[in-house]
């Protein structure tokens, strides 16, 4: 075998050997960083480093625990000096549906979107499908960000991965009571954020799909008044990478009047972002057809709309999605 096979078959091997693990490390990049993109970066980053170091692996830990490890120091170097990542209504105070102006903050300011097949692995016990789920909503994924760094990594690896106390210890080079400690100051941080209730998705619940048709139905036709009884009374509306966000559905039907009305005519096509139903939104051309507009994920609870949440980036998140560019009339 020449020296160029024999590097093709070991780095085939090593990609056999790693490749399974990608899934589940996006997922945990994600609740660490906030971003579906950086997740990317930094589980290409773990991988790259793991590569070089298979041959040095000991063995004495599993892979999975060694590159958990390296995840982990990947995504503490990225946050290192680094702004946490927040929803628009952890910056400001609900708007009014009539502002004079609108301020846009750059893409790092915001906790984004992700799709449910790049963090949440196929298969497995319902109920561990529903919780995982449940760990990337964003709300949840939010709240996490006001974490430290390392008790960001503890809480995940403790409360959502369900690693014991001493597997987290060794990864971090600490102490099992340290991460105890730590544990506990990340679950009083979360209790205080005071994290919505939501629904998770449900594909096989008739009542939610029946919700969802009627969301569709009613946007399309811009037919306001069918469009709020669907919300509820405090629902909001975000649209990233603005920094305004609206409460109650009164406020957001004159926004859908008023600055919101080039959106009537648009058309919604369905995906699924971080457990929750999602449509990519798209408005009428000018010169026919429909262009992109906003990635709309929706949380629900008790058989009503609570967020609306607009993600005005398409160029980034429609093909990371795979939504089409645009759609024909």
């Amino acid at each position: 075998m020449s020296d160029v096979a024999a590097v093709d078959s070991t780095a085939g091997a090593a990609e056999l050997q790693l490749e399974p693990f990608r899934v589940q490390l996006t997922g945990y990049c994600y609740r660490m960083l906030g971003s579906a993109f950086e997740a990317e970066d930094a589980v290409q980053e773990t991988m790259v480093r793991a590569w070089r170091g298979l041959d040095r692996f000991e063995g004495r830990s599993a892979l999975r625990s060694w590159l958990y490890r390296i995840a982990t120091n990947v995504c503490l170097d990225m946050l290192n000096g680094s702004k946490r990542r927040a929803r628009p209504m952890d910056l400001t105070s609900a708007a009014t549906p009539y502002p004079s102006t609108l301020t846009e903050q750059p893409e790092a300011t915001w906790v984004g979107p992700v799709p449910d097949g790049q963090v949440l692995a196929d298969g497995g016990d319902p109920a561990e499908v529903a919780a995982r789920r449940d760990s990337v909503r964003l709300a949840f994924v939010a709240a996490l960000q006001h974490l430290a760094p390392r008790q960001r990594a503890v809480l995940i690896l403790r409360e959502v991965l369900a690693w014991k106390a001493a597997e987290v210890a060794e990864l971090l080079g600490t102490t099992v009571a340290s991460v105890n400690s730590a544990l506990q100051r990340a679950r009083a941080t979360l209790a205080a954020s005071e994290i919505s209730a939501t629904d998770p998705v449900k594909p096989l619940d008739d009542e939610q799909r029946a919700l969802l048709a009627r969301y569709v139905d009613a946007f399309e036709r811009y037919d306001l008044d069918s469009l709020t009884a669907l919300l509820h009374e405090d629902a909001t509306l975000s649209m990233p990478p603005y920094e305004l966000w609206l409460r109650g559905h009164e406020h957001i039907r004159q926004w859908l009047v008023g600055h919101g009305a080039g959106c009537r005519g648009s058309r919604l096509v369905p995906t699924v972002a971080n457990g929750m139903p999602a449509f990519g939104q798209y408005r009428p051309a000018p010169d026919g057809g429909h262009e992109p507009w906003a990635l709309q994920v929706l949380e629900i609870s008790d058989g009503r709309i609570t967020g609306l949440n607009s993600f005005l980036d398409t160029r980034s998140l429609f093909p990371l999605f795979g939504l089409p560019e645009r759609l024909d009339a």
